[in-house]
Order: structure tokens, then C-alpha cells, then sequence
């Protein structure tokens, strides 16, 4: 009987010239920090890197939704075991070329966004097809804050999930302020030109964002410093 084959994947930077770590440098500053890809460009030749912005574009294009997938994982993998005890849902407004598309997002209690969903409508089945998604991901939480749009109570009560849910003014304060740091990224970016390019960016911006998100505000100095310096090393081996 022949013996199966132990040879590890190919690298997902074959066939790049650059190095991994310059790879993962611009793929993090055009994630994480609201730059535009020439921004990037400049910031790099600052450094003595000479770097053409369609090259950032490449990498990112290429690179950033394995960096996030491969966050993802072992996030929820690392967090399966954990009790969920709320979620905020809300969706936000986006213009692609003129017309109103809708981004869905859940974020938990802690403010780390669990997914990112668009549409073209903002319906009983867009809610309850995002919904179904997030719950299939990350299990389901004990409470789910929404906004008085009636598309979530429609999809709450198919799904058996109405006693869970909960409205009400500044409830969900917490998943419209995470909705800030997209609507930076979308002033740089003079805003998106289709719907794949939204759901490819705003997942991976999700994640990465869920990555260096040390929350400052509850630990001291020191701790802080710790914790940023395991985030950015995590992120130097991300598919190494």
C-alpha cells in the first residue's frame, strides 16, 4: 500500500520576489491604518523602499484575505470553548457607484467583530441569511442587541431566536461606533467600486483590527506593551 505524502503545502509566497516581512508590513499598514495605496507608497519610500501603489493594490489583493482567514481561525478555534453572552447587530450604508448597498455587521461584547455581510437589500432574507451565517461561525450567544428595523424580529422569530433578542435606545451603541474605523478607510479609499471589493476588505479589516485590538483603555503601560509585542510577532508567522 503506498504511503501517503507528508510534503507540506507550497508557501503562499511563491513565486514573489519581496520578502515575506515587507509583504506583511504593507499589507498591515493598508489594512489596519486608514491609508490610501498611495499613502503606502510614500510611507515606504520614506523608509528607502521604492514601491509602485498597483504593487501594494497586488499584495493586498492577494495576501490580505489569507492573512485574515488564517486570523480567523485560530481565533475561533481559540474562542469556541467561550461562552458568548451578547452580540450587537447593525448594518451600515455604503455607496457603490452611486447606489445604496448595506453592510451587516455582529460585533461581541467586547467590541471584536465577529462578521461582515453585504447586500444590495436590507430585508427579512439579508437578515436572516447573515444571521444564520454569524451563528454557524461562532455559535449562538445568550443575548442579541438589535436596532428597531423589523427584518431582525422577522428573522429572529424563523430562527426560533426571538427570546434572545434585545432593543432599545443606546444598546447598540457598541457595534455602531465599531462601524468607525470602515468609514475612515472608505474616505481614504474614496469609497469602494463593487461588492466584492467591500466584502473582501471589510472581512479582512474586521479581523486584523480584532488581531492588534489590545484594549489599552484596561491595562496598564507595561501589560499593554506585552501584549503588542506578542500581536505584531503573531503576525510576522501568519502563513509562514
Amino acid at each position: 500500500m503506498p504511503r501517503r505524502s507528508r510534503a507540506k503545502p507550497p508557501s503562499p509566497f511563491r513565486g514573489f520576489h519581496s520578502s515575506p516581512e515587507l509583504i506583511r508590513l504593507v499589507v498591515l499598514m493598508y489594512v489596519r491604518f486608514p491609508l490610501s495605496l498611495r499613502n503606502v507608497e510614500d510611507l515606504l519610500f520614506e523608509r528607502g523602499i521604492d514601491l509602485c501603489h498597483e504593487t501594494v493594490r497586488l499584495w493586498w489583493n492577494h495576501f490580505g484575505p489569507l492573512f485574515a482567514a488564517d486570523i480567523r481561525r485560530q481565533r475561533v478555534s481559540r474562542m469556541r470553548g467561550f461562552q458568548h453572552w451578547k452580540w450587537s447587530l447593525d448594518e451600515m450604508v455604503v455607496k457603490i457607484n452611486g447606489e445604496t448597498h448595506y453592510l451587516w455587521r455582529a460585533v461581541d461584547h467586547e467590541g471584536e467583530v465577529l462578521e461582515s455581510y453585504v447586500t444590495k437589500t436590507r430585508d427579512k432574507a439579508a437578515a436572516l441569511c447573515f444571521i444564520r451565517k454569524a451563528l454557524k461561525r461562532h455559535g449562538a450567544p445568550e443575548k442579541i442587541v438589535t436596532d428597531g428595523l423589523r427584518s431582525y424580529g422577522a428573522a429572529m422569530k424563523q430562527l426560533g431566536n426571538q427570546h434572545r433578542q434585545e432593543t432599545g435606545k443606546g444598546l447598540n451603541n457598541r457595534v455602531e461606533n465599531s462601524h468607525l474605523p470602515l468609514r475612515r478607510h472608505e474616505r481614504a479609499m474614496l469609497r469602494f467600486r463593487r461588492m466584492t471589493s467591500l466584502q473582501k476588505f471589510a472581512s479582512a479589516h474586521a479581523n486584523v483590527l480584532n488581531h492588534f485590538q489590545l484594549k489599552r483603555h484596561l491595562v496598564d503601560r507595561n501589560t499593554y506593551k506585552e501584549r503588542r509585542s506578542a500581536a505584531y510577532a503573531e503576525w510576522q508567522i501568519l502563513m509562514a
